[in-house]
């Protein structure tokens, strides 16, 4: 009688993951422990350490979060080499996050409601050449190459479109509840700068406290 492992054959699948929250990270990897095919081989909780961390392990996969500071899921696509194939898993479904990760590179977009199962299902197939999407999303990246429209274009955002990229960061890592000094050690600048920045971004967004800006940014799909 054969075991589990032996069941599945000899193939097996090196995944890296890619997330800025480590409770996030645990769960994922506590689900893919589950499978006897499936090696969690490393994991990283933003650019820099994924690149490095990516590199050294030499994944099959890699399970890939869209909205980490320092670029994201993008800046790790367009920074690692050709080896892994990598799959977007992301608590947006907005086209243009499904997008932009697929044309930087990533084989497959999936969302965060996604069962432990499927994700797992879903590494299999993107190793063997598969793209794997969340129901609907394929059909953005379709739309997208065929020329046609994936959504409606979002009206224009003054307050928005006003913030520098170092704006945005900070205004990212505020709405998901980090504190100034938390932001400083993520972007390597001093608690100071991240006051300064923050106050521009209340300014610019005419918010009156960070409760306010927090609701502004979540209503405009900003984590």
């Amino acid at each position: 009688m054969t075991d589990a492992s032996e069941a599945v054959g000899a193939a097996r699948y090196r995944v890296f993951l890619v997330d800025d929250h480590a409770v996030f990270r645990s769960g994922v990897r506590a689900e893919l422990g589950r499978e006897p095919d499936i090696d969690v081989v490393g994991e990283a909780g933003g650019v820099a350490d994924a690149v490095a961390g990516i590199d050294t392990t030499k994944p099959d996969v890699v399970l890939l979060d869209v909205h980490m500071p320092d670029g994201g899921g993008v800046a790790v696509l367009t920074r690692i080499d050709s080896g892994p194939v990598c799959l977007a898993l992301s608590v947006s479904d907005a086209a243009e996050d499904v997008i932009a990760v697929i044309r930087a590179g990533a084989r497959g977009y999936v969302t965060k409601t996604i069962s432990g199962s499927e994700l797992a299902d879903g590494v299999r197939r993107v190793a063997g050449g598969d793209a794997v999407f969340s129901p609907r999303l394929a059909g953005f990246v379709l739309d997208s190459f065929t020329g046609k429209s994936a959504a409606p274009e979002p009206p224009l955002d003054p307050e928005l479109d006003s913030l520098t990229p170092r704006e945005l960061e900070v205004l990212r890592l505020l709405a998901r509840g980090y504190t100034y000094r938390e932001i400083a050690e993520d972007l390597v600048i001093s608690v100071k700068t991240v006051e300064t920045h923050a106050s521009n971004v209340l300014r610019k967004t005419q918010q009156s406290n960070r409760n306010a800006l927090t609701r502004w940014a979540h209503r405009r799909r900003i984590d």
